[in-house]
């Protein structure tokens, strides 16, 4: 069941009424909310959380808060909250939650008009999204900061980001594409696969799962170990940048392309060319993958030239192979024969950040 929790209490969606007329009404308000809070519970960050943040919700008029128990809710939940017109549209949950409301914003036209800034709170396994637009620590002191700037001239907070879109299979046009800010392929994905799959269950803390799968990872690469409790072997693959006509071809131990300023381990890929996809690949090469690493500690990835590691920006990349993954902000595509992965730019959208 999807979820409308209103400005002051709860109430299913139901036909064409807007859900928080309702209760505003009983209460005397007739002002819409300036915060469109939409909540995955269950995103791991929010089973301890989400309580509170119900609570919270139910006890400021400034925000309207929607629940989906299911992806496929989310269309329903945009239509609601395009009539509702608010200042802000924070998201409560991981980065796949994340995806899924930017692609339906991006396909939908629930909007009219440009739709409104979108803010994401510090929830789930996964938040580089959220890291990388400030948003750290409690969600609710998160939730406190997006009302009192609400409340003001939003501009000074917000940035235009540039996201991908990713289609894949035919690439005709007709597929809708797949909206996100960050790709993982290679090693990198079978690591994170590896990680959801098989350490995640163990019920580690999520940033003890992540160093073990990556540790994992590195000593596989490294001392050349096979063994069924280790990652999978990374299936070599073939990235087209179509606009600069230039391959890269093998097998990577690292595949990004975001359009996010930092990402993995404080990695800062920078803003060289506006509106580009930032791609980094390394080969799969122990000498290449510790280089990577320790310059990307040092704070010097992608500055200089290194042997294996590889840093384009292109507006289109096409990712081709026999049989490899890659994740979208947590959703999983396979490339495989006459169905490759491509991607390119998509419009700009206006995010808040919370933090400088």
């Amino acid at each position: 069941m999807v979820k409308s929790i209103g400005t002051a209490g709860s109430a299913e969606t139901t036909g064409e009424t807007c859900p928080w007329s309702a209760s505003a009404a009983a209460a005397g308000r007739t002002s819409r909310p300036r915060i469109a809070l939409l909540s995955n519970p269950k995103s791991s960050g929010n089973l301890a959380k989400l309580p509170r943040i119900r609570e919270y919700c139910a006890d400021h008029p400034d925000v309207f808060h929607y629940e989906v128990e299911h992806a496929y809710q989310i269309g329903e939940a945009m239509k609601v909250i395009g009539r509702v017109r608010p200042t802000v549209l924070a998201i409560n949950g991981g980065d796949g939650t994340v995806q899924a409301v930017l692609t339906e914003i991006y396909n939908g036209g629930h909007f009219v008009g440009d739709p409104p800034p979108v803010a994401v709170l510090p929830s789930g396994k996964t938040n580089l999204i959220a890291l990388d637009l400030g948003a750290r620590g409690d969600p609710i002191e998160a939730l406190e900061r997006l009302i009192e700037l609400a409340r003001t001239d939003l501009k000074p907070f917000t940035i235009q980001r540039e996201l991908i879109a990713l289609r894949h299979g035919r690439g005709d046009g007709e597929d809708l594409p797949i909206i996100g800010m960050f790709l993982g392929g290679a090693a990198l994905a079978d690591a994170m696969l590896y990680c959801r799959e098989k350490i995640y269950p163990l019920g580690l803390p999520n940033s003890v799962a992540h160093v073990l799968a990556a540790f994992l990872s590195f000593m596989k690469l490294l001392l050349g170990l096979r063994a069924s409790f280790l990652p999978p072997d990374t299936a070599p693959l073939s990235l087209s940048m179509l606009d600069e006509r230039e391959s890269l071809n093998g097998r990577f131990s690292l595949l990004m392309v975001t359009t996010l300023e930092r990402v993995l381990l404080s990695m800062d890929l920078g803003d060289r060319r506006a509106g580009a996809l930032k791609l980094l690949a390394v080969e799969h090469r122990p000498d290449s993958a510790l280089g990577a690493f320790v310059a990307s500690v040092a704070g010097k990835l992608g500055r200089s030239p290194m042997r294996g590691v590889h840093f384009e920006q292109a507006d289109e990349i096409l990712i081709e192979s026999e049989s490899s993954h890659v994740l979208l902000d947590g959703e999983t595509f396979r490339a495989e024969v006459g169905r490759p992965i491509r991607l390119c730019t998509a419009q700009p959208l206006s995010f808040v950040k919370l933090a400088a």
